[in-house]
């Protein structure tokens, strides 16, 4: 009847065995191959959520030529932050991640910053994606059932974005045996469902843009600067706040490093998983955004409806074929929030398990089947409360929403640029995993750092004039409330730091020694 083994915990393969030198015991279940680590990044990145949902973001703010030319330019810089975090997965594949990642190459103090950004952004991005799915689903029902029978309300909208969140997180909680078989499929969906986008918005339009409209046109919807699509103010403010679709559309790759412990090969399979995921994501992404481009023909009716994707969709196509593109998008996108929630509650677990959150114990629970129940249901309701604002908008702009994909950005590209610039400091005493930049780490590491932190600058500002806090038609539903949200969490981890984590948070604490549960041995074989 005991619960306790006196026997420590015997790595079974070179995976446990440098888990193991990390200070873990195998707890979650090494099932997922190199293709399916890949996949939930991939899935994560969701070209079919992203470019669909925040759109109307670069169109607003830029015009074509935020997205015809601002997504491979901002991709680039994107795949080069990938290359340097692929280094430090390959050399630490830990379910912890980025936060472990600083608190080994810097002190705890690294760690409980880099954690807790993370964590915001992990369930930022679930929310923001989830809430992009349920706005989808919101217009598809709309389109199959018609305006009597589903109104399409905002209020509408927000129900469906808890009903989408309690089903991923049933799914992450029931379908443990099935996850990264769902994963594979998410990947095969994105590509082919990108694919018939594609076809259809290229044959079923009657005409299309021209090359000249698609390559140099420029829009200034936003608000600013009286409209102006040029000088200063349009050059270094307006357009840059489109570059919050590429941006945002390509982030959450961190999931390949919370996933690793689950992942065969991690050293090699989770770093080339991240960067591939990051590359391809960048490439598809551009082609169905240029066919969007070139099927937004009715330019007024998209301005009139806040630059929303669907308006293209609903102008350009046959009803047959609106609805088809919806449903493709709509699907992608569920399969995208589901990878969401895998990739938070992991993170969330192996913060947990390193005692850094408010009730760590109840956090770093797994049940027999390894899988971080109490995570799950923690960060999904999280993610619920954070999108209150969604319930409302201003001038048909969800202010909020991009609110939300700005709180995604922030956290998530700070949480990489901490362990990014501990790397550069460290140097030569760097010791890498099998994946390794060589001396492009440098280069490559700066130029990453100096990215994000331009980027972060620029999405905490007000997204339209009457978020502007001294405007005269100042209102809070169009306040841009990215900076409140960050500036809030590091507000209450800094004083928690100083007045009591900073004497009892070490950083990562080993289990590895500790006697296995008979429990678990049993159940794990």
């Amino acid at each position: 009847m005991t619960t306790e083994s006196p026997v420590k915990f015997q790595p079974h393969d070179a995976d446990e065995q440098r888990l193991a030198e990390m200070g873990y015991r195998q707890e979650l279940r090494r099932k997922w191959s190199g293709f399916s680590n890949f996949a939930v990044s991939f899935s994560i990145i969701s070209i079919l959520a992203g470019t669909f949902t925040t759109f109307g973001q670069a169109w607003n703010n830029g015009g074509p030529i935020a997205i015809s030319w601002g997504w491979p330019l901002i991709s680039l810089f994107i795949l080069i932050i990938g290359f340097s975090m692929s280094e430090l997965v390959s050399a630490f594949p830990t379910a912890g991640g980025i936060y472990w990642w600083a608190a080994t190459m810097g002190k705890p103090i690294h760690g409980w910053f880099t954690g807790w950004l993370n964590l915001v952004g992990l369930i930022a991005v679930t929310a923001s994606v989830d809430y992009g799915c349920a706005t989808f689903l919101n217009l598809s029902l709309n389109a199959l059932l018609g305006s009597e029978t589903w109104a399409g309300t905002l209020n509408q909208a927000f129900l469906l974005f808890v009903i989408i969140l309690a089903l991923h997180g049933l799914i992450n909680i029931f379908g443990h045996s099935i996850i990264n078989v769902l994963q594979n499929v998410s990947v095969w969906w994105h590509v082919i469902g990108v694919a018939a986008v594609v076809v259809i918005l290229v044959v079923v339009p009657e005409k299309h843009q021209s090359m000249q409209f698609v390559f140099t046109e420029r829009f200034n919807n936003s608000g600013f600067a009286d409209g102006s699509a040029g000088g200063i103010p349009y050059w270094f403010y307006v357009l840059p706040l489109g570059f919050l679709l590429t941006q945002y559309t390509i982030t959450g790759f961190d999931a390949c490093a919370h996933v690793s412990e689950e992942t065969k090969g991690a050293g090699r399979a989770a770093a080339n998983g991240l960067w591939q995921s990051i590359f391809w994501s960048a490439i598809g992404g551009w082609i169905v955004l240029l066919a969007f481009l070139f099927a937004a023909t009715d330019v007024d009716a998209i301005n009139a409806a806040g630059g929303f994707s669907g308006a293209i969709f609903a102008s350009a196509l046959t009803p047959f074929f609106f609805k088809a593109v919806i449903i493709i998008s709509t699907i992608g996108q569920f399969f995208c929030g589901m990878s969401c929630v895998t990739s938070m509650s992991r993170m969330t677990y192996a913060f947990s398990r390193d005692r850094a959150t408010p009730g760590w114990r109840i956090w770093s629970k797994v049940d027999r089947n390894g899988t971080p129940i109490n995570a799950i249901i923690g960060g999904t309701i999280a993610g619920g409360l954070l999108t209150l604002p969604a319930l409302y908008s201003y001038n048909k702009i969800p202010v909020a929403f991009y609110a939300v994909v700005s709180v995604t950005v922030i956290g998530l590209y700070l949480a990489f640029l901490i362990p990014i610039m501990l790397r550069l400091r460290l140097g030569d005493r760097f010791v890498p995993g099998p994946w390794t930049l060589g001396r492009k780490y440098k280069v490559l590491g700066w130029i990453a750092s100096i990215e994000i932190i331009i980027i972060c600058i620029y999405f905490i500002l007000p997204i339209v004039p009457a978020g502007v806090p001294w405007s005269d038609k100042f209102t809070w539903s169009a306040v841009n409330y990215a900076p409140l949200a960050v500036g809030g969490v590091v507000l209450l981890v800094g004083l928690w730091w100083l007045l009591s984590a900073r004497k009892w948070f070490t950083g990562p604490i080993r289990n590895v020694d500790e006697p296995v549960p008979a429990q678990r041995m049993g159940s794990d074989g």
